[in-house]
């Protein structure tokens, strides 16, 4: 007996002839909780005596409810990291690393002090006050909240501080399936702004070049006339863009994903972006440099695009109270409405009541963007213009036909009612209401755009401001499908010189050269009949 027992822990352990059968089922389960995770390398004997262990050390109250808490401190004091490095550098998270960005928005660059606090008073910014009209959207349930429209108003601070500006605007946000656009209109103090870089004359300067080049060798080299029938299709000329502080381009635009990450400037936009953009449907990704796959093809990336929407959105939502705007009376008598592309404010503008601004006739609010013509600009371009050397060759080419004089696009005037929209079907393109129908006393008016979902407006007073929150969607009544690709168009109108014809027969090649022998034999005879004549005369 003494040598079959060994001590373990101080007891001595019996013989295994000795073992009943609850020591053996003992021993099966020990043995199953030592047995080691394959991951950690912890078994759970181990672990369940340091978490029993800690308890009747420390003996917290109500044990049992903080057990699990318990454990996952001991799992957490057993565990070591695999990396060899002094100090191991945390990856952080999504929201970590945009503190990190978003603290630099919290923080006031140089001495502070009285002094500067007085200095920045004293000073005229373009900065609005964002809080007051967040405290505006608040009441009419709209707009973003105000933790994050703080961070908006700081970010919007950074742009006013790094850029010659003199108006600034937080136009909106539009979600995207990666990131999101917090969105800035701005306008800059003249003679500071910045100059677009413009790529399309180098690119055709450069195309040109070789077009020279093959000319010249042309006409060095002889070169075989060339039969291939070629097509008497000419593209239509390229409008071309809006200048800078007119029509769609206006007012420029800067976006960020995030408060706090660098805005960026939009480019100008294009009428063909605008044309393309009315004919597609797509989901923003929240990457400027995104690609555009699309049907038509987009001429440009998400940049153009999401620019293209904004001058859409803006065109069709931006709107204002009656009177608040109007227009310079030392303007030529003789300029049209329709012409009109700019206005000033009035100074003695007192308000509307709220109620008729909330009037469903939509007589008391206006337009104060201009209408963009299907031509993809505010101001109509005329296609078939003559340019000083057409004058010129008039002469030498009379009998040229002219082309029909195109028909100018016209649309609604600038300060044109919100009565005079077009309905949505059986739905009208805007919607009235007050903030609260509770107190109406205290309320505000608050519009809502039935046409592009996400745009409002409000109204009280002399004050009131518009804001797109959405996805840059026009509403449908009938579902988007993508326009099917135009069918396959022939190369060239069928004829004998290109129509392929089956081989003649050995018998038909005969026959055409027994029928060409005997043609040949009889103009030989008529000829000689006809010398015989000349002679005998």
């Amino acid at each position: 007996m003494a040598e079959a027992e060994a001590e373990a822990g101080g007891v001595p352990t019996p013989a295994p002839e000795n073992i009943s059968g609850k020591e053996k089922e003992f021993q099966k389960a020990k043995s199953y909780l030592l047995t080691a995770s394959t991951n950690t390398g912890i078994n759970l004997y181990d672990h369940l005596s340091r978490v029993l262990g800690k308890i009747l050390d420390e003996r917290p109250d109500n044990v049992v409810d903080i057990f699990e808490d318990v454990s996952k401190d001991a799992k957490r004091t057993k565990f070591t990291s695999d990396v060899d490095t002094v100090q191991d550098k945390v990856d952080r998270s999504t929201e970590v690393a945009l503190a990190q960005v978003q603290r630099k928005l919290f923080t006031k660059g140089g001495e502070e002090g009285e002094d500067d606090i007085a200095q920045d008073e004293e000073v005229e910014t373009p900065l609005p006050n964002i809080m007051e009209l967040c405290f505006f959207f608040e009441q009419a349930g709209i707009g973003l909240n105000r933790e994050e429209m703080i961070r908006v108003w700081l970010a919007l601070k950074s742009l006013v501080d790094n850029y010659p500006l003199q108006h600034v605007r937080f136009w909106g946000k539009i979600f995207g399936t990666e990131q999101n656009y917090y969105i800035a209109e701005v306008e800059y103090r003249e003679g500071d702004e910045e100059e677009e870089e413009e790529e399309e004359p180098e690119e055709a300067q450069d195309d040109e070049v070789p077009e020279k080049e093959v000319d010249e060798d042309a006409d060095e080299e002889e070169v075989e006339e060339d039969d291939t029938p070629k097509p008497d299709f000419k593209p239509p000329p390229t409008v071309p863009k809006e200048e800078n502080r007119t029509g769609a381009n206006k007012k420029t635009y800067f976006v960020c994903n995030d408060p706090g990450k660098p805005w960026v400037k939009l480019p100008l936009v294009q009428p063909n972006q605008i044309s393309v953009a009315r004919q597609v449907k797509k989901f923003l990704t929240g990457r400027l440099d995104a690609a555009v796959v699309s049907y038509p093809p987009f001429p440009g990336n998400e940049a153009n695009y999401l620019r293209a929407q904004i001058a859409r959105i803006s065109a069709g939502t931006h709107i204002s109270p009656l009177n608040f705007y109007q227009f310079d009376e030392e303007e030529e008598e003789e300029e049209e409405a329709e012409g009109r592309d700019h206005f000033v404010e009035n100074i003695d503008f007192e308000g509307i009541p709220v109620r008729d601004l909330a009037d469903p006739s939509l007589a008391n609010w206006v337009h104060h963007v201009q209408h963009i013509l299907p031509q993809g600009r505010c101001s109509w371009w005329n296609p078939v213009q003559k340019n000083e050397d057409d004058f010129e060759d008039e002469d030498e080419e009379e009998e040229r036909e002219e082309p029909d004089e195109p028909e100018p696009e016209t649309g609604p005037a600038l300060l044109t009612p919100l009565a005079e929209d077009e309905e949505i079907g059986a739905m009208p393109a805007w919607t009235p209401a007050l903030s609260s129908n509770l107190v109406p006393q205290f309320a505000i008016a608050v519009m809502h755009s039935n046409l592009w979902p996400g745009a409002h407006a409000f109204a009280f007073e002399k004050k009131f401001e518009n804001i797109y929150v959405g996805y840059g969607h026009k509403y449908k009544s009938d579902n988007y499908s993508p326009p099917a690709p135009p069918p396959i168009q022939e190369e060239y109108s069928s004829g004998p010189e290109i129509t392929e014809t089956e081989d003649p027969t050995p018998e038909e090649e005969a026959a055409l050269r027994a029928a060409q022998q005997e043609a040949a034999e009889a103009a030989e005879e008529m000829e000689e009949a006809e010398e015989e004549d000349d002679d005998d005369d």
